[in-house]
């Protein structure tokens, strides 16, 4: 669920403003700021769902830093207003880090 999330998140960030060219409504959903911290409020709590979830120390830890960073740029970008020319590129990046935290975390799950 939260991989998927992730997903979703890039595919607003990334694909929604070439479609928001061709079609003059989307570009209003895509600069929606509420739709940006809505996004936020859904994926920390899922992070840390899962983190709380997570038992093994070593994959606590890597997981916890991944998600803390790439949750961390998530709000940055949705919420701190001197940031706004970086937005795109903090939920990215941030999505990304979130993403790859809970990919870490299902394939040690996997492992053992």
């Amino acid at each position: 669920m939260a991989v998927g999330l992730s997903g979703l998140c890039l595919v607003h960030c990334l694909a929604l403003p070439v479609l928001g060219s061709v079609m003059p409504l989307m570009t209003t959903v895509a600069e929606a700021e509420w739709v940006h911290k809505a996004l936020v409020m859904i994926a920390l709590p899922i992070a840390l769902l899962a983190f709380t979830q997570t038992r093994r120390p070593t994959t606590r830890l890597v997981f916890g830093a991944l998600a803390t960073f790439g949750g961390a740029l998530l709000v940055a970008g949705a919420f701190v207003e001197s940031l706004h020319d970086y937005e795109t590129h903090l939920t990215v990046i941030g999505a990304c880090c979130l993403a790859g935290a809970h990919l870490f975390r299902w394939n040690r799950h996997q492992q053992h």
